[in-house]
């Protein structure tokens, strides 16, 4: 008997150890972002705009399906421009101000959704076009022999 009491006995300290270790967490204070990046990314069927910290990560994002457009309406400069706009008000929080903006895509929302984001109160400090150009492409077809 006298054995297990001492067996007991070590296994109490370690619980105490235990509650010691458990520490509650500060709350962190909502980081401020005065500056940004805006990628608006225009398909010919829907335009997706992100805002994001200087480093990449993302404050907030909106697309136009998710501002409530569907279908052939997604692709058109208004809903652009409603997303763009959506989007800034979510990174408003933040203290999002100034923006260096990327555009990539043929979309009809491009110019649109960079009229949306001034619109929201956003300065643009640059604009760059990212749209991917094909270097010669893929191989061409073998000619026909007749």
């Amino acid at each position: 008997m006298a054995e297990k009491n001492t067996k007991n006995e070590k296994k109490a300290p370690k619980k105490e150890a235990s509650k010691e270790k458990v520490v509650k967490k500060a709350k962190s204070k909502r980081r401020s972002v005065p500056t940004g990046n805006a990628y608006i990314n225009a398909s010919y069927n829907n335009t997706i705009i992100t805002l994001t910290e200087p480093n990449g990560d993302t404050i907030s994002w909106a697309t136009a399906g998710s501002s409530g457009f569907k279908g052939t309406r997604k692709s058109t400069p208004f809903a652009a421009q409603t997303a763009a706009e959506k989007a800034v008000e979510k990174a408003k929080v933040f203290g999002l101000q100034k923006v260096h903006v990327f555009v990539k895509g043929v979309g009809s929302g491009r110019e649109q959704s960079i009229r949306g984001l001034v619109a929201s109160g956003l300065d643009i400090i640059s604009i760059n076009d990212m749209t991917p150009i094909p270097h010669n492409g893929c191989r061409k077809k073998k000619a026909r022999r007749v």
